[in-house]
C-alpha cells in the first residue's frame, strides 16, 4: 500500500458526517461531538511552525471544516524567534511563502506576564474578528485545560475554536503525519525526557521507534517541538539546515536555517 493510501485509510475514521458537504446552509450537524453549521466558516490558524498546526491545516482542508484565510504566530521580540519552538523568523517566512497565506505576527516582550499576554492576545482576536473571521483553529491533541482556556477566551470576544486533531490517538496520528509526506524535524527537546541526540532529527518512523517509554509520540506534553519544511499544506518543500545545538533552561535547541 502506498503512503498516500495508508494516510487515507488511517484517517477515514476522522471523516465528518456523510451529509456534511451537501447539507442545506441552515442545517446543524455534529462533528467530534460539537454542533457545527453546514456553512464553512472563515478561520485563522494558530501556526507554531510545527507538525501539529501544519497537519491541522491539512485536515481542515481535507474535511472541509473551515476556510483558513490566514495564520497567526507569536514570536519573542528579544530573540526574533517563534515562541516555544525557537525557530528563526526567516524560517517562518519561508513557510509562509510556501503556505501562500497571510500571517499576523504577534511580537511578545521579554519578560511577558500572563496578564500582558492575555491583553495582547485579546487585542489580536478582536482585530481578526473585525475582519469577519469567526474561528481560530488549533493543533491541540488532548490537553483539556489548554483547550478550555482557549475556548473561554475566544467566547469572551464572540469567537470559537476549531480543533481538527482533537483526541486522535497520538501514535496513529504521528504515523499518519509521516505517511502524508510531511517533512518534519525536531528543533527543541526537553532534557528531562530526551537527550541532545533527539534534537535536529528527522521525525520519521525510526524516530518514533527510538522514543523512550512514556514520551508521547507527538510530544503533546512538551517533550519535543518540531518544524515542517514540506508536505501537502505547502506549494513546494524547501531545504533546512541545522547548525549549533544550544542548551538553555532545561531544553536543547537546534538552530535551523532555510
Amino acid at each position: 500500500m502506498t503512503a498516500c493510501a495508508n494516510w487515507c485509510a488511517e484517517t477515514r475514521a476522522a471523516e465528518p458526517p456523510a451529509d456534511f458537504r451537501n447539507a442545506a446552509a441552515s442545517d446543524i450537524l455534529y462533528y467530534q461531538g460539537n454542533l457545527m453549521s453546514a456553512v464553512i466558516p472563515p478561520a485563522y490558524l494558530s501556526w507554531s511552525t510545527g507538525k501539529d498546526s501544519a497537519f491541522a491545516l491539512v485536515e481542515a482542508r481535507r474535511l472541509g471544516l473551515a476556510n483558513v484565510v490566514g495564520v497567526l504566530t507569536s514570536l519573542s521580540q528579544a530573540y526574533d524567534r517563534v515562541t516555544h519552538h525557537g525557530v528563526r523568523q526567516s524560517v517562518l517566512d519561508r513557510q509562509l511563502a510556501a503556505l501562500r497565506l497571510p500571517c499576523r505576527k504577534i511580537f511578545l516582550p521579554l519578560p511577558c506576564s500572563m496578564a500582558d499576554y492575555e491583553t495582547i492576545m485579546t487585542d489580536v482576536t478582536l482585530q481578526i474578528k473585525a475582519e469577519g473571521v469567526t474561528h481560530i483553529m488549533f493543533g491541540d491533541l488532548f490537553l483539556e485545560q489548554l483547550r478550555l482556556s482557549r475556548e473561554t477566551k475566544l467566547a469572551s470576544v464572540g469567537m470559537a475554536g476549531f480543533f481538527p486533531l482533537w483526541k486522535r490517538d497520538t501514535a496513529a496520528l504521528a504515523r499518519t503525519m509521516i505517511d502524508s509526506g510531511m517533512i518534519i524535524h525536531t528543533v527543541c527537546v526537553q532534557e528531562s525526557h530526551l537527550d541532545a541526540s533527539f534534537v535536529g532529527r528527522r521525525f520519521d518512523h525510526d524516530f518514533l521507534a527510538s522514543l523512550p517509554t512514556g514520551v508521547d509520540p507527538c510530544g503533546e506534553n512538551g517533550e519535543f517541538h518540531t518544524v515542517v519544511s514540506g508536505g501537502p499544506m505547502f506549494d513546494a518543500p524547501f531545504p533546512l539546515h541545522f547548525g549549533e545545538i544550544v542548551h538553555r533552561d532545561g531544553y536543547f535547541f537546534a538552530d535551523a536555517t532555510a
